[in-house]
């Protein structure tokens, strides 16, 4: 395959195109810092159920003439709080519910756009996301969530990294375990919700959490691996935006399979660290 080096020099000075760099690194380094505390609490298969329940959410704001933008956020984080509720109540594994819940989803949303005959939102967009379609208000709004990631998972540090580490600690040290895990499962749904636009429904949940497994096999502290996971969440999308510009490839996709590349070169590397838990 050609490169055109000088179009793609071009692109890179075209206003759309910076804003994707921006915005990649933005989304990158937010979902690498939620994605470490994600993957340590068992909690990637939520990180999919909310993905593909985001579609369901899109589908209501089609069929109710709502933008999806507009009421994709509020639907994820009521969508996250039932299904939170919904885990502490029942008896079935955490594993199977989730499945259950995110099938439905995914089948109603469907059965919701068969009605809905004059949609010309673009479903691929929806499903594999599009980061260079970021405006400069994504960015403002990329830019104060991962303001509030940091200055939430900062305040709360220690009892974060208690709840994480064990629950049942967290619990005899006097923190309100319930109350973290809920406000760190909105914070979660709010980046899905945001993720989304970039990288799609079926794609977010690797976006999150694949630089979280790739740090882990490379570290072994705790804060070490947090920073990997931000770094490679950032870096990632940086290299996945640039590579999709090079070869004329789809951006979401493009920056999935540059993490999924950098896990594999991590697992084939010979000498792995554990994190220490």
């Amino acid at each position: 395959m050609a490169i055109d080096w000088q179009n793609f020099f071009e692109l890179l000075h075209l206003p759309f195109m910076q804003r994707a760099l921006l915005g990649g690194l933005l989304l990158g380094t937010t979902g690498g810092l939620l994605g470490s505390f994600t993957v340590l609490r068992q909690l990637s298969f939520f990180g999919d159920a909310l993905g593909h329940s985001a579609l369901l959410g899109i589908s209501l704001g089609v069929l109710l003439g709502i933008s999806p933008n507009v009421i994709l956020i509020p639907f994820l984080i009521v969508f996250a709080i039932g299904v939170t509720y919904l885990l502490e109540k029942t008896r079935l594994w955490n594993d199977a519910l989730l499945n259950i819940v995110y099938s439905a989803s995914l089948a109603l949303s469907i059965i919701i756009l068969s009605f809905v005959k004059d949609y010309q939102g673009g479903i691929n967009q929806l499903l594999f996301g599009d980061v260079l379609a970021i405006r400069p208000t994504d960015l403002i709004f990329n830019s104060l969530l991962l303001g509030v990631c940091i200055v939430f998972l900062g305040l709360t540090l220690r009892a974060q990294m208690l709840v994480t580490l064990s629950e049942s600690l967290a619990k005899v040290r006097g923190i309100a375990v319930r109350q973290h895990e809920l406000a760190f499962v909105i914070l979660l749904s709010l980046v899905v919700a945001v993720a989304i636009k970039s990288v799609g429904v079926l794609l977010v949940s690797a976006f999150i959490v694949m630089p979280a497994c790739t740090a882990r096999l490379l570290s072994d502290r705790f804060s070490q691996y947090v920073a990997i996971s931000v770094g490679l969440g950032g870096g990632c999308a940086i290299a996945g935006v640039l590579l999709s510009a090079l070869f004329n490839l789809p951006s979401g996709p493009t920056i999935v399979m540059t993490q999924f590349t950098l896990f594999l070169i991590a697992m084939l590397w010979p000498v792995r660290r554990k994190v220490m838990l």
